[in-house]
């Protein structure tokens, strides 16, 4: 907790404090953005107080800051204000949310009233755990929080300030912090807001182009309808890669081999081989292209689901493949541009894992892979959370060597059940394929229900398999397409899998009334 106070310099006199409450998940700045409205209150003579709960993780819960601020009394100076500690319930001035999910959990806590609050939040997106564990796309519906804001609120700005300052070379806090300025919320001067960012010392020519754009918009977004939510961005079109030689002399027969597939299909092929390839290695393109060509070629739309989720299936998430990407050099890169690291700054990346004995044992030939998979004492032992430091010679090179055991991936535990599993798949393609090609494409779309990593791989693939049972009993129907289609949507949507298993005895009631 911060309480402080700075000499009086002012006459403003104030009934109630003005409460603030900022939710931000770790890295937005949410700290910094409470540190400049507290300096920024004292600036100017008032008593500031902050305080924070922290969240359980980075993206599972965002910290809560409560800021509360209260003009001296110059009636009585030798008075003291005592500030609340955490936010009431319909009783905050301004909420900012540092994502626009975490504006919506602010509606949610009941933080947010429409006879008081202001609600400042940022319309871009950074996915929460939930979402990206869920089944298929799991992203939220910003729609809810835009009809639920323009209830909730008394007034309410949202823009994308995530764009702002990547723009700017800053970061959301100072956006946030000129939004808050232009909604003149605070009863401090625009060159009071500037001089705390001055005051800080640390990136303040960034932060003051960021805090001058965000001031701008924010100042626009009250005068626009509050009814009227900001429009969406149009998803950027698909774009494939092009199927053309690169210049190694294998690779190069690979592309001349899956020219003389028809033209539909070049572009999903190529993103098909670049994805297999860069998995394993050249032979296992051919495999690819082997399993492509089985297909009959009158059924485009089939080829093309079978050319996409055949690539998905045969690049599948095992152990080396995460210490292959961890140890990549381009995202070292990417990391350092996402965090803003200068060149003579020195990054520590920290990796979670927490392998299974499953993941382990599946590194191993499939004998003395099944056979140390029964043992418990072992699964005790490795089934622990672990952090390894990839920035760090010791920890890289563990995984550096982990991924260099592709060379002997096709003959562990591992891959041998994952080419069972897509054998019959692609069987079950095949053989729809004759007489139902409307199925047969059903069935390889649903094979997004199967991906990711350890418990999230098991429980997709546990859906997939009750969805591929069904397309067996559902054989012969002329509405078979449609119910695997709906069981995979189901699926898609259901965590638990409840609402799946309800929908197949759905299935099953159509065979006893027939």
């Amino acid at each position: 907790m911060n309480v402080s106070v700075a000499p009086s310099s002012i006459g403003l006199s104030q009934a109630r404090p003005i409460s603030v409450a900022v939710l931000a998940m770790g890295g937005q700045g949410g700290g910094v953005l409470v540190d400049w409205i507290v300096a920024l209150a004292e600036r100017r003579g008032w008593y500031a107080q902050s305080t924070s709960v922290p969240g359980v993780a980075q993206r599972t819960g965002a910290t809560i800051y409560y800021i509360e601020m209260i003009a001296p009394d110059a009636s009585k100076p030798e008075r003291h204000p005592v500030l609340s500690l955490m936010p009431a319930p319909g009783k905050v001035d301004v909420v900012i949310g540092a994502e626009l999910m975490e504006a919506g959990r602010a509606i949610l806590r009941g933080l947010v009233s429409p006879d008081r609050t202001l609600l400042i939040g940022s319309s871009h997106r950074s996915l929460a755990v939930i979402e990206k564990t869920a089944p298929g796309d799991g992203t939220a519906d910003a729609a809810q929080v835009y009809e639920a804001a323009n209830v909730a609120a008394n007034r309410f700005i949202a823009f994308d300030m995530a764009e702002i300052a990547d723009a700017t070379g800053s970061v959301v806090s100072a956006v946030l912090f000129g939004a808050l300025a232009g909604s003149a919320a605070l009863p401090f001067a625009i060159e009071d807001f500037e001089a705390t960012i001055r005051a800080a010392g640390v990136g303040v020519d960034a932060s003051l182009r960021a805090f001058a754009a965000g001031r701008e918009r924010g100042a626009a977004a009250l005068k626009q309808d509050p009814k009227v939510k900001p429009a969406a961005k149009p998803a950027p079109a698909k774009r494939f890669p092009r199927l053309e030689p690169i210049g190694h002399a294998d690779y190069d027969a690979l592309v001349a081999r899956a020219r003389k597939l028809p033209a539909e299909l070049h572009g999903i092929v190529a993103a098909g081989l670049q994805r297999v390839v860069d998995f394993q290695d050249v032979a296992y393109g051919n495999e690819y292209l082997d399993r492509l060509e089985a297909l009959p070629r009158d059924a485009t739309g089939l080829l093309q689901a079978f050319a996409k989720y055949l690539a998905v299936a045969m690049a599948y998430d095992d152990v080396i493949r995460v210490a292959d990407l961890k140890t990549r050099a381009g995202r070292f890169n990417r990391v350092r541009r996402e965090v803003r690291a200068g060149d003579d700054q020195v990054l520590a990346i920290t990796e979670f894992f927490h392998p299974r004995i499953e993941e382990m044992a599946g590194l191993l030939p499939q004998r003395l892979g099944e056979r140390l998979e029964r043992s418990k004492h072992l699964a005790r032992l490795i089934d622990r959370g672990r952090k390894l430091r990839t920035s760090a010679p010791p920890s890289f090179l563990l995984l550096y060597c982990v991924a260099g055991l592709r060379r002997f991936r096709r003959g562990t535990l591992r891959h041998a059940r994952e080419m069972r599993h897509l054998d019959a798949w692609a069987q079950r393609v095949h053989r729809f394929a004759a007489s139902d090609p409307a199925l047969a494409t059903a069935v390889c779309e649903a094979r997004r229900l199967v991906g990711g990593y350890s418990d999230t791989h098991t429980r997709g693939e546990s859906k997939f398999d009750k969805v591929m049972r069904a397309s067996e009993r559902l054989a012969g129907r002329r509405d078979a397409a449609e119910w695997v289609q709906r069981l995979t949507r189901v699926a898609l949507k259901d965590a638990d899998g409840a609402e799946l298993d309800g929908a197949l005895r759905t299935v099953e009631t159509l065979f006893e009334d027939a």
